[in-house]
């Protein structure tokens, strides 16, 4: 582990990286939201680590072609962390960021709704992997508020069924087995390819596509910034590493310039 001297003057030299871009694109993934209280999958503490069935509602073939995987996904919806999870100080230095006029997308990974919570501008948030906030139905797209359907769980329905058509309800999340959307993942790549900055935030840079766009900033000229608690699959294309505590890391490296 870096001593705190070299840990502060590494932050220093990213943050004279940061104060020179002004269009500058965040990706974030799974470890910005953790020191909000939402594990992670795969870590020692991992949703799926600690509940394997989970793991298999999270491919798209089990979930539509097991109702028992339905309903285990449905209770388990009852009580995500992310209905109740509040930003933390990660999410609080990206919206000063956007403040300042030099965020030009934020790309996240994560369905947790926390960028917009914290008050980041929802045109600027590109969620690749969707959000827990809507069920979207599997036959007719038909797309609604997650409450909705989690009353009708509460009130007695195991495996609530779309009020259009009767379909299949999921979250409106991108599942294992699952296509993104093409038009957003395009526009994450757009994004990545137009910025002057790329700070990858919280992230293994290991799932595809959305882990492409720190490799296309690279390409475009762009400095790379990473931030994680541990070693990415990208970190040969990191300008600047820096390993450690987001919520403390971050506030540092994005404060406004003097």
């Amino acid at each position: 582990m870096d001593s705190l001297p070299t840990r502060t003057t590494a932050i220093a030299r990213a943050s004279d990286a940061v104060a020179a871009a002004k269009r500058i694109v965040v990706f974030t993934g799974a470890g910005i939201s953790t020191e909000s209280g939402i594990p992670d999958f795969r870590g020692p503490n991992g949703v799926w680590t600690k509940n394997p069935k989970a793991e298999k509602a999270s491919n798209i073939t089990n979930y539509l072609n097991e109702p028992d995987v339905r309903e285990a996904a449905w209770q388990n919806r009852l009580t995500t962390p992310a209905w109740t999870a509040q930003p933390n100080d990660g999410h609080g230095a990206l919206v000063e960021l956007e403040r300042q006029g030099r965020l030009h997308a934020l790309v996240t990974q994560n369905i947790d709704g926390l960028h917009q919570k914290a008050g980041n501008d929802t045109s600027k948030v590109i969620e690749v992997h969707g959000t827990v906030w809507f069920t979207r139905c599997w036959e007719c797209d038909d797309r609604r508020p997650m409450e909705q359907a989690l009353t009708r769980v509460r009130a007695g329905d195991p495996d609530p069924s779309c009020l259009e058509c009767s379909g299949i309800l999921k979250s409106d999340t991108i599942s294992f087995g699952q296509a993104l959307n093409p038009d957003v993942i395009d526009r994450a790549l757009q994004v990545s390819d137009e910025c002057d900055l790329m700070l990858a935030v919280g992230s293994t840079l290991s799932v595809f596509p959305a882990a492409n766009c720190v490799p296309r900033a690279k390409a475009g000229g762009a400095p790379v910034i990473i931030v994680n608690g541990e070693e990415t699959a990208m970190d040969r294309y990191a300008d600047h590493l820096l390993v450690g505590q987001i919520g403390e890391i971050l506030p540092a490296l994005l404060a406004e310039p003097d």
